[in-house]
């Protein structure tokens, strides 16, 4: 059964520490372990992230960065089994890539990357995105000497019920965003074929202060977690876009993100002293590292895990999450720009392209064929009586949407906050036979 809590954490994109959308149901929380011991169960915390005064200059900043990382990547690479690293052409899984290629030595590292059909060729630029990734992979495997297979997909894999549902399935709960999803369990789907263990650059955002919202100033003063600000409209209104009106005012969402949003702010810990500009970097870098980033890691176990593959993530070492949340902001944007430190310890192995590239996202299909295909489905849903997300929806609205022809794209925000929501909630309510109460 999904009451209007669960209901919430699914359409907030604030997920609530140990909370599941089902009633009765809960997670395990990070940095906790459970133990059941005579038919009692106690949760316990073994690790939590801490504040410390940082004593290094800048120079042994960027030193201790980069013998970490090299320590890291040599432990990571330790396996049996065949391994490759998740390749993007941006600065985090490139600096993954050529660390370890020089682990290795003499053998060459398999590493495969993804892109869609004709989005180089047609590639149009975007806020977040000024140029698609394949070039700069391409670049990067010239560099470093790499085994390197390229994934590409188009909107029939996107697409394809079967992929779908087996997402649905991976996930068992009604996350998403967009089309990320699909292509990512297709692109595990086909590293399985050739390794078992990838090396991925994910973490590196949260870590080093990487996303846009570590950077626009109106995003750092806003009374919310920076990526609900980083947007021209309302988490809580993107969000219950397609919602029964009346639904949308029990749900108070807007109450819901203000009051999640205090409780992450709580658990900051701070240090006494420094500027109020520091203390609120602090605070994002916190909030990103404990309520973003375990969303990301959800995401990428569950469709990694699916196929059959380990994910590994150098960028969560303990160590290394430790060390740079602690350094000052300062000094982390020491060249004005993002991940500095990062850049700076890692810039002797990588071409002068991947170093100045700026920040991209995980790509997402520029084809509007694949909006339409998402339309098509829209509307069978609300064209078929026994659909049983309906009582959830604003038919009207979603109709209106469906009729509007589509001129171009969708941003992943949009597809993955608005215009899959409707489907998402539906083919997971019948699948799962779930109960709705409010």
């Amino acid at each position: 059964m999904m009451g209007l809590d669960g209901l919430r954490d699914v359409l907030s994109f604030v997920r609530v520490p140990g909370q599941t959308p089902l009633d009765g149901l809960y997670e395990v929380r990070p940095r906790h372990v459970l133990r059941v011991r005579d038919g009692r169960r106690v949760e316990e915390k073994y690790w939590e992230l801490e504040s410390r005064p940082h004593a290094d200059d800048l120079a042994t900043s960027v030193a201790r960065v980069r013998e970490l990382l090299e320590d890291i990547v040599a432990r990571q690479m330790v396996a049996d089994v065949p391994q490759c690293t998740l390749l993007s052409g941006g600065l985090d899984s490139s600096a993954l890539t050529a660390l370890a290629q020089r682990t290795l030595d003499s053998d060459r590292v398999r590493s495969f990357s993804v892109d869609f059909a004709g989005q180089v060729e047609n590639f149009e630029p975007e806020q977040l995105r000024e140029a698609p990734d394949t070039p700069f992979a391409r670049e990067l495997v010239r560099h470093v000497g790499t085994v390197h297979r390229e994934i590409l997909l188009n909107n029939a894999d996107l697409v394809d019920p079967a992929v779908r549902s087996a997402v649905l399935r991976t996930w068992d709960l009604p996350y998403g965003d967009g089309d990320l999803g699909p292509s990512l369990y297709l692109l595990f789907r086909a590293v399985a074929r050739q390794s078992t263990v990838a090396l991925s650059g994910e973490s590196a955002d949260e870590v080093f202060g990487g996303y846009l919202w570590f950077h626009d100033p109106r995003v750092v003063g806003a009374d919310t977690f920076p990526w609900h600000a980083i947007g021209h409209r309302p988490v809580a209104d993107q969000s219950t876009a397609f919602l029964d009106p009346d639904l949308t005012a029990k749900l108070d969402l807007p109450h819901h993100i203000a009051d999640q949003y205090r409780t992450a702010l709580a658990a900051v810990p701070h240090l006494d002293g420094g500027s109020p500009h520091d203390r609120r970097m602090r605070t994002i870098g916190h909030l990103n590292l404990v309520r973003w980033l375990p969303v990301m890691l959800d995401r990428k176990d569950r469709l990694s895990m699916a196929n059959g593959i380990e994910v590994r993530v150098p960028f969560c070492d303990h160590r290394l999450v430790e060390y740079v949340f602690n350094i000052p902001w300062s000094m982390k944007t020491f060249d004005g720009r993002e991940k500095s430190l990062l850049r700076a310890a890692t810039e002797d192995l990588l071409p002068p392209s991947i170093l100045t590239r700026r920040k991209a996202p995980y790509p997402s299909t520029q084809d509007p064929g694949y909006d339409k295909a998402m339309k098509q489905v829209l509307a069978e849903i609300i064209a078929e009586p026994s659909s049983p997300g309906l009582p959830m929806f604003d038919v009207d609205a979603i109709r209106r949407h469906v009729e509007a022809p589509v001129e171009k794209a969708g941003s992943m925000q949009e597809r993955g906050l608005v215009n899959e929501t409707p489907i998402r909630m539906n083919e997971w309510v019948e699948a799962y036979g779930v109960d709705l109460a409010w």
